[in-house]
């Protein structure tokens, strides 16, 4: 079947995103076609300039658009805390629930000799500069819990301990609103250790 070139880079510019398949991608092609051309210019021009306009902060390694990044520069922030989170998808999370208001430390992925990403592949030498100051009392490890979270967040206390300093890891457990009978044994036995006392 012939598809004219410019469909098929289309399609294909589409498929090279993650979880995009062929169908997927050429209804997204599709739907560009039947888009106004104003509006198509406009995703255009959105896409170039988070490519060209963002960059990493040089303090906390999220993206950002001013360097250091806003969460760096806020004086309202406690510095005593600092939350490492595995990518700024983590950061956006947190910051969505409002409840969290120190610094973070981005790491740009997690430990895994699967993948071949060891410690040097990640933003850990930057987080151990910061701790050096003395400022920060407590680190927060809010890695995934999956195999390559939790080993990243082993690695990390290990690593952190002749500091001084506190390190919690965020609890696991069981989803709000799920039922018990549906939760995965891992899942599950996070829920029981995480358990605490009602008042």
């Amino acid at each position: 079947m012939y598809v004219p070139e410019p469909i098929s880079k289309l399609i294909d510019g589409f498929m090279r995103l993650p979880g995009i398949g062929p169908k997927t991608a050429q209804r997204l092609a599709f739907f560009v076609l039947g888009m106004e051309e104003d509006d198509v210019l406009d995703l255009a021009k959105a896409l170039v300039r988070a490519k060209r306009d963002l960059s990493t902060c040089s303090v906390c390694a999220n993206i950002t658009d001013q360097d250091p990044c806003h969460i760096c520069v806020d004086k309202r922030r406690d510095r005593s805390i600092i939350c490492v989170v595995q990518d700024p998808r983590d950061l956006m999370a947190m910051e969505r629930t409002r409840e969290y208001n120190g610094l973070y430390h981005v790491l740009h992925g997690a430990i895994s000799p699967m993948e071949g990403v060891g410690p040097d592949d990640l933003k850990i030498p930057d987080l151990l500069r910061r701790l050096g100051d003395e400022t920060v009392k407590e680190l927060i490890l809010a890695t995934n819990p999956n195999i390559e979270g939790e080993a990243t967040a082993m690695y990390l206390s290990k690593l952190v301990k002749p500091f001084g300093i506190q390190v919690t890891r965020i609890a696991h457990g069981m989803p709000v609103g799920g039922d018990i009978e549906f939760i995965d044994e891992v899942t599950l036995t996070k829920a029981l250790e995480g358990r605490r006392e009602l008042s």
